[in-house]
């Protein structure tokens, strides 16, 4: 979260308490929460946003602002809060504080339903849905929040790999720096790779993933990666953006990770997932729920 949207937190919530809307316990707590933001408290905080978002779009004890409040619904969703993604669904729906979008309404729905919000079920009953549609910016990987990771990767493969991954990646919903990750662990920016289980190309597809995912030349760098992102962007979807069991189904298939509720108790996985943690850090990656239209029972893996 940026600096800018801390600080604009920190005044609704003061101005809310300078109107004795809140008790010094309260406003203490919550800043404390805004600071945190960011970090590994940020799942706890997520219920402060939503709450500032409600009282911005209804105008209660601050004056109304629409597009503030979608801005921090759309905080909100992307840290996992099913009602912050529900009302940002609703303001898609209906144009408050941004143009009426259906497709991204039904995402947001979807990605509410998921998680069990009764109205989300009921509303993607009479509304387009369409894997088409575009998640809102807010809700897809920000450049400044892999920069760093890029500056690295720059410096270690060529600059037409890292042209097509940054070209690419947009397109799939998929963090360039996770990709970069998958390659690098995978083949070590060796366009022309086979394994010894005929994984090919640079992101190491069998041949059942690039007939999945109509890659014809698998030693094509742009048709390779695009096989790659599809099969990680659907990953990110059946694992609801958890890198470290899309990391594991990466590498021994979504169904082993499937029976084994977590990372398969396979060497060869168990290293190949501390390698890409090693070079991605992020636990969560924003996903596109529609991607993947049934439900997998995962145990979240322990980290």
């Amino acid at each position: 979260m940026t600096f800018v949207l801390k600080a604009k937190l920190k005044f609704y919530l003061l101005f809310l308490c300078g109107l004795a809307l809140c008790g010094a316990a309260t406003a203490n707590n919550d800043l404390l929460a805004i600071d945190t933001l960011g970090s590994p408290a940020e799942l706890d905080s997520a219920n402060t946003l939503f709450m500032l978002a409600v009282k911005l779009e209804h105008a209660e004890g601050v004056p109304q602002d629409k597009k503030e409040a979608v801005e921090l619904y759309c905080q909100a969703a992307n840290l996992g809060h099913a009602e912050a993604q529900y009302a940002l669904g609703w303001m898609y729906a209906n144009g408050r504080g941004v143009p009426r979008d259906d497709g991204i309404a039904a995402k947001l729905f979807t990605m509410a339903a998921e998680q069990g919000h009764d109205h989300a079920q009921n509303m993607m009953r009479y509304i387009h849905h369409s894997s088409e549609t575009t998640l809102p910016t807010c809700l897809q990987p920000h450049p400044n929040d892999y920069h760093i990771e890029l500056d690295y990767w720059l410096k270690i493969t060529n600059d037409d790999i890292f042209s097509l991954v940054n070209e690419l990646a947009p397109q799939y919903n998929v963090d360039p720096a996770l990709v970069f990750a998958v390659i690098a662990v995978e083949s070590a920016f060796n366009v022309q790779a086979v394994s010894s289980m005929n994984a090919q190309g640079l992101m190491q597809l069998i041949p059942e993933t690039a007939e999945r995912f109509h890659v014809k030349d698998v030693f094509n760098a742009e048709q390779n990666i695009r096989g790659g992102m599809s099969y990680l962007r659907w990953l990110l979807a059946f694992f609801k953006g958890d890198v470290t069991l899309v990391a594991a189904a990466y590498n021994a298939g979504e169904g082993a990770v499937e029976r084994h509720q977590g990372i398969p108790p396979y060497p060869e996985t168990i290293d190949y997932v501390k390698k890409i943690q090693a070079l991605y850090k992020k636990p969560i990656h924003p996903y596109q729920s529609d991607i993947v239209h049934r439900h997998a029972v995962i145990a979240l893996s322990e980290r």
